[in-house]
């Protein structure tokens, strides 16, 4: 097993995109002490003269050469299934040098954490209940007949045998759903006729096994909130995906290239089934490659052949008495290839003269060299080779990978490894020829010899004697046909290759999920990998599929290409249209613009024009401080920019309830109700419905923008966002809030459900209640139906009840020893749990102010190590949700010790049932500690201390909501009266200077005549004019 990651190299490789493999440490070639130590002397001078004769005719087409010749390359550079010449692209080995895929830094960091599981956090110890087993999910694109069904369900078998507990889930039905039934596996079609969205609360899963690309989709659900953090394991079968990438960097397709890194590195673990797929695929790794060897593909391939209704012989050219050897060798490019090939040729030449030939036939044997070079280069290599060994003409070919593999396997009499590169794995191609019931000759390398035994199921040579090579094949070899012991020894490897590795791919999946997946409190561990029984280890489960043995094979790697083609269609289509509309928008989004700014202006001149106008009015007649309260709201919402109310919203107002769904994510959007009844509630602005009435809860409560809050309130952060001003945006007499996760689990109100619960509040016959819908003893966590505090502690790693103690201590400011933990009887009726409850909205605002001092006592004693280590004694390993399911359960604790009436209503058939009816309560409920009297003032006096003190310290009361007491009135009614008093002296100074100020003396002074002058007027004036 092996990942391509940081701190690994590769030899003559300048650069690898992310991917960096680490070879041993090993002299640069080992070539000369090959040849001269383990060759022999003799040996050693006939290839020299051999050698010597033809070096110079094919030095040019050496592998090494070939990437100097672009103009070859571009002749015969398409790619096709099985072609890896994508390797040679990147560099080549030298001779002899071993390559390991070692995954030190991908395992390295859940070893790290698996060390951390079992910490003490102080004086508290984490415990595990383990009520549950561990829940996995295994999806697939469809249940076709293949390879990829035969693998999982294996690998599905044995991890049920040590304890978890699997759910398929595919995108398309098959054959292969039966099989699955058969195993004791449920199956999920996730996406039918009904239902085209794929709709799944994938947070149900402790662990996501998605197989092939095929499966794409799922991964691109998986990359969406809240779905993001649940570990995934893709297992990639094919290498279609990865003939296309250096296509696409050429071409220019490089969002297409970026959408497929990112799902790639979306991944937990990319698991590979042998180790040249990681290479290939090496533009895409972000360092979370793993290799697990071990795969049916070989042998239903050869299964897949052997019903096959072909004529090979005739295909190949060959004749029915010709006598067919097979050299292959390693998926890997190396410099050394030629001088292998070169050897085992030079050690065919005395098997050449058991085959006669005449001089006007050919000889009945026939040589085919199976490389993954599809180039000419090495064909003219071979044929270079085969001429200086004195081979007849056409006696030697060379044969390119790719479709025309199968046929060589399929005529072969003889399969030769001819490779003495040291891999990590047994080599596919030698499986699928075992599979085929060849006869097969190898090397004596570490990871051959590990799986067959000489003269066996197979023929084993020492690499340091060539020689010993000739003599095997004349054993072989009888009147031109194979021995009795070698067909026998065909049998037996046949037989050995039908199920081979079948323990390392159970044992490597089950040791991969161990390493990590972090399980919650409530779930059961699974048995260690050493407990799983040898039958799981044994075999591939053909007995099981042979119940669809009449379903004709599937070629999976046809699939694979129509899959991209169609992904390549999508993102050329989708290029196109994005570049049509910018053109056509171009001028009516510069039109919008400007009519956007238009009606803000607009609304701002309004704005101002109402606030000037309740600047002057004069202070009226107060009642209680808490009417000064609602009227302060009234006019804080006068001052609101003026919008026109969405059909939604008119609706909403003349209901007596409103409930509200906090999301997070796109991925919970297929789970949200459409009616007016609901309302969503988006806890950031990110992830957001276009076009939906929904809340932005971090606009209302900026504490929310700070993702750690986010994520430790998970949905009690809505709690807080809309108690913040809650007249501003609730006006119904009764609030309500829904889980997305209970739509997911179908347990959301029916209409008949919905219908009860208003005609319930509408008709008051339960007064002050808490209406719920979604009960404890139902849950998935709590299968045995514990009690409240048990299941609390079950699922907050044992450390609930110390938890809510020391919390109420800090609350209240008991100093004591006393141990403060509110009394939840077991008396055989149930709780609410995930946020599915409705209340009258005033008390849900007494709700809101007990809440917001429980969560900051709480937040006190946790924060500071959550928040440096990412640990907290309520979970077992790290937990950014670390205290979101102790305020799952505090509703439950308010309403009881604050006597309302707890009612659960059935979300299907509506039938409404009290639960801990009140004249059972009686002595059992801590009245006193939950009032709202003694709340409120607790209340104002941290609205004091935060108003008149503004403490230095870190603390989260104030910025879970309004901060208000009578003080504050008083302080904002003394500003007015000041404001007003600085206005009279300033008119009174203005009056005062307007009395002081000096006046001009009178110029001239016009005096009314007497009225006896007045009837002489005209002689007065005369008299004047003298």
């Amino acid at each position: 097993m092996g990942s391509l990651e940081s701190g690994v190299t590769f030899k003559k490789v300048p650069s690898l995109p992310s991917s960096r493999i680490e070879k041993l440490q090993r002299p640069r070639s080992r070539l000369p002490r090959f040849l001269f130590k383990k060759l022999g002397y003799l040996q050693w001078i006939c290839t020299i003269v051999v050698f010597s004769i033809f070096l110079l005719l094919f030095q040019a087409f050496l592998p090494g050469s070939v990437m100097e010749r672009p103009e070859n390359s571009s002749k015969d550079g398409k790619l096709i299934s099985g072609d890896l010449l994508y390797l040679k692209d990147m560099g080549g080995l030298e001779f002899g040098e071993d390559i390991r895929f070692e995954p030190t830094r991908v395992l390295a960091k859940y070893q790290k954490e698996a060390k951390e599981m079992n910490m003490s956090y102080g004086s508290r110890s984490v415990v595990r209940f383990g009520y549950r087993k561990p829940q996995l999910a295994l999806v697939f694109a469809d249940l076709a007949f293949d390879p990829y069904q035969i693998l999982m369900a294996t690998v599905a078998a044995a991890l049920l045998e040590i304890g978890y507990a699997i759910e398929v889930l595919s995108v398309k039905n098959g054959p292969a759903h039966d099989v699955w039934g058969h195993i004791g596996v449920p199956v999920t079609i996730i996406q039918t006729k009904d239902q085209p969205e794929i709709v799944v609360d994938w947070l149900n899963y402790d662990g996501i096994l998605v197989n092939s690309l095929e499966a794409k989709a799922i991964v691109s659900c998986l990359m969406q909130e809240p779905f993001k953090s649940l570990p995934l394991i893709w297992t990639i079968h094919e290498n279609t995906l990865a003939t296309r990438l250096s296509q696409y960097t050429s071409s220019g397709k490089t969002d297409m290239l970026n959408d497929w890194k990112k799902s790639f590195k979306r991944a937990t673990i990319v698991v590979f089934r042998n180790y040249a797929l990681p290479m290939i695929y090496s533009p895409l790794d972000s360092g979370n490659y793993y290799v697990i060897p071990g795969a049916p593909t070989e042998a239903w391939e050869a299964d897949n052949l052997m019903v096959r209704e072909e004529h090979f012989r005739e295909k190949m050219g060959l004749g029915s008495d010709d006598f067919v050897v097979a050299i292959v060798g390693s998926q890997f490019l190396y410099k050394g290839l030629w001088l292998e090939h070169a050897l085992i040729l030079q050690a065919l030449m005395p098997v050449l003269e058991k085959f006669p030939s005449e001089a006007n036939s050919s000889s009945l044997l026939k040589i085919f060299v199976l490389t993954g070079d599809s180039t000419r280069n090495y064909t003219e290599a071979v044929e270079a080779i085969s001429s200086s060994l004195l081979y007849p003409k056409g006696v030697v070919k060379h044969i390119a990978g790719g479709a025309s593999a199968d046929d060589v396997l399929k005529t072969a009499n003889v399969v030769i490894y001819g490779s003495f590169l040291e891999e990590q794995s047994f080599p596919d191609i030698l499986i699928k020829a075992m599979c085929l019931g060849k006869l097969i000759i190898a090397p004596d390398l570490s990871m051959i010899k590990k799986y067959v035994d000489d003269r066996v199921n197979a023929y084993v040579f020492p690499k340091e004697d060539i020689k010993v090579l000739t003599k095997i094949m004349l054993q072989v070899f009888t009147k031109e046909n194979l021995s009795p012991l070698a067909r026998n020894v065909a049998s037996m490897g046949k037989e050995t290759a039908k199920n081979l590795k079948v323990g390392e791919a159970v044992e490597g999946y089950a040791s991969l999920l161990e390493q990590i997946l972090k399980f919650p409190s409530e779930v059961t561990p699974p048995k260690p990998v050493a407990e799983i029984p040898s039958k799981n280890q044994e075999e591939w489960p053909r007995n099981v599929f042979k119940l669809i043995s009449h379903v004709a094979y599937r070629n999976r790697t046809s699939s694979s290409y129509v899959f991209l083609d169609k992904i390549e269609q999508y993102w050329n289509r989708t290029q196109i249209e994005t570049a049509t509309t910018k053109i056509s928008m171009e001028e009516p989004f510069l039109y919008s613009i400007w009519e956007e700014e238009k009606d803000t202006q607009m609304a701002n001149a309004r704005k101002r024009r109402e606030e000037e106008e309740l600047k002057d009015r004069s202070d009226q007649p107060r009642g209680t401080w808490e009417d000064v309260y609602r009227n302060a709201k009234k006019a804080d919402r006068s001052k609101n920019d003026l919008r026109e109310r969405d059909d939604g919203e008119l609706e909403r107002t003349g209901q007596p309830l409103c409930i509200y769904e906090p999301f997070f994510g796109e991925g919970t959007w297929p789970f949200l109700h459409l009616s007016s009844l609901y309302r969503g509630v988006g806890l950031a602005t990110k992830g957001r419905r276009p076009g939906a009435d929904d809340i932005d809860a971090s606009s209302r409560l900026p504490l929310l923008t700070n993702p750690y809050y986010r994520d430790v309130l998970g949905e009690f952060g809505a709690f807080f966002a809309i108690g913040n001003r809650v007249d501003r945006i609730h006006k119904n007499a009764w609030i309500g809030f829904h889980s997305w996760r209970g739509t997911a689990r179908k347990a959301a109100l029916s209409k008949t459900a919905e219908s009860k619960l208003l005609n319930a509040i509408q008709t008051q016959i339960h007064g002050d209640s808490l209406y719920f819908w979604m009960r404890m003893d139902l849950d998935s966590r709590n299968p045995f139906k514990q009690d409240f505090w048990s299941f609390c502690d079950a699922i907050n790693a044992g450390n609930c009840r110390s938890a809510f103690s020391d919390t109420f201590k800090r609350m209240y400011g008991i100093t004591h020893g006393l141990d403060l933990l509110p009394p939840m009887p077991s008396d055989g009726e149930t709780w609410s749990v995930m946020h599915s409850w409705a209340l009258p909205t005033r008390s849900f605002l007494e709700f809101v102010m007990f809440a917001r001092m429980f969560v900051d006592a709480l937040d006190a004693q946790m924060y500071d190590e959550h928040h440096r280590s990412g640990h907290c004694y309520l979970s077992l390993s790290k937990d950014k949700h670390c205290y979101s399911r102790i305020l799952e359960l505090l509703v439950n604790v308010w309403a009881y010790h604050s006597a309302r009436r707890m009612v659960y209503i059935n979300p299907e058939s509506g039938v409404i049932q009290e639960q801990h009816r009140l004249k059972n309560r009686r002595g059992k409920m801590w009245v006193k500690w939950f009032s709202y009297p003694v709340l409120k003032s607790m209340d104002e006096d941290l609205a004091e201390e935060a108003d008149s003190d503004h403490p230095k310290r870190r603390w989260l009361w104030p910025s879970t909501g309004e901060v208000f007491w009578h003080g504050i009135y008083e302080k904002e009614r003394s500003l007015r009266q000041q404001e007003k008093e600085k206005k009279r002296q300033k008119s009174r100074d203005k009056l005062a200077r307007m009395r002081k100020r000096s006046r001009q003396k009178t110029i001239g002074k016009y005096v009314n005549p007497l009225p006896e002058e007045m009837e002489n007027g005209n002689s007065t004036v005369s008299l004047v004019n003298r």
